[in-house]
């Protein structure tokens, strides 16, 4: 869930995709010259340390963008530095090739690099709900998709949830043409301009392509078919930083609270610190969608139904095995609650 470049109504296979992920599992990947350069080994270090990242483009990575903006790691001796990727996939594989320390990543593209063995662990939450399936005028159910085209991303949590809703209604993929494409705006922009029938999509762009769009309709937010608060976006750190430089990867654990709290609390500021730079979308569309995708960092109580949804993810072809407890490390999630009590006491939203 990334801006990303690309070819519109590019057809990946997921062949292709498992490819280019196992090998960045492996630490096998060739990079453009313009990459290479930005992407050089940091050295752990408990304090004055930098951290690359690479994150998404929607509404559950707002957390990490205030931390970034906003420099909430450098109380605690930490730079927090974005790497630009060009896809999804170069996302997965420089994440599973180690050349980034950490990922916001939809916890759909986490199980396929677990799955083919990277050192990777998610360690806390980035945003729950917010993925949406939006269909042009007439569609007003799953069956009524049927023989329509349908547009999202591969291997992502916006693959995972039309999957779903469709085995929910007792269809599947074989009803509806797949059409991958490459980026947010560009997703969007193919709803809006009638290329696409139906789309899945996550905030802000969701709710851009219903404005965007006449007689455009939801017909699932997620909640009915996975229930209130369901996960979206994870953070997930590399076992080798994780066992190095604990105290680097709670100081963005801690950034991420306090980005959470200070957006519960002033939602019009953080949105005017990140729409625009971060977010390819309107301030009206913004704020529409603002609390349709909120941030959440303590989804331990998601944990099961990450593990859940690998039976979706095995089903499409992208694991070979279900998932389970060893991909989380909620460890050093619980030692920043710990030291920080007021903090995380005040937050609206959490685990219970």
């Amino acid at each position: 869930m990334c801006d990303r470049d690309g070819t519109f109504f590019r057809n990946f296979s997921r062949r292709s995709f498992l490819k280019s992920s196992v090998a960045g599992a492996a630490a096998t990947i060739a990079l453009p010259a313009s990459l290479a350069g930005l992407l050089a080994p940091t050295a752990a270090r408990a304090a004055n340390t930098t951290i690359k990242a690479t994150h998404g483009s929607g509404f559950c990575n707002m957390g990490i963008f205030l931390a970034k903006e906003r420099e909430l790691t450098k109380a605690d001796g930490v730079d927090l530095e974005f790497v630009v990727t060009p896809s999804n996939t170069e996302i997965t594989t420089m994440f599973g090739a180690g050349l980034v320390d950490m990922s916001m990543i939809p916890y759909s593209n986490f199980l396929t690099l677990y799955d083919a063995g990277a050192p990777v662990k998610i360690v806390a939450g980035g945003g729950v709900e917010g993925c949406i399936i939006v269909a042009k005028e007439g569609i007003n159910s799953a069956a009524d998709l049927k023989g329509k085209t349908f547009g999202t991303f591969q291997a992502d949590t916006l693959e995972v949830l039309p999957y779903d809703y469709l085995k929910k209604a007792g269809l599947s993929f074989k009803d509806v043409e797949i059409k991958y494409l490459d980026t947010s705006p560009e997703l969007a922009q193919a709803f809006m301009a009638g290329a696409i029938d139906a789309i899945c999509h996550i905030e802000p762009y969701a709710s851009q392509c219903v404005l965007g769009r006449k007689g455009a309709t939801v017909l699932s937010n997620g909640t009915d078919v996975y229930g209130k608060g369901y996960s979206d976006c994870v953070l997930a750190v590399r076992t080798p930083l994780l066992e190095s430089n604990p105290a680097a990867v709670k100081a963005v654990i801690k950034a991420l609270f306090v980005a959470q709290s200070q957006a519960e609390a002033d939602k019009s500021a953080a949105l005017k610190d990140t729409v625009g730079k971060y977010y390819k979308t309107s301030m009206e569309a913004a704020i529409d969608a603002s609390s349709k995708q909120p941030i959440v960092v303590d989804q331990r109580s998601q944990t099961q139904f990450i593990i859940d949804r690998g039976n979706s993810m095995k089903e499409l072809g992208y694991v070979k095995k279900l998932p389970n407890q060893g991909a989380f490390d909620w460890s050093l999630m619980e030692a920043v609650i710990a030291e920080n009590k007021a903090l995380y006491d005040g937050l609206k939203l959490k685990s219970v």
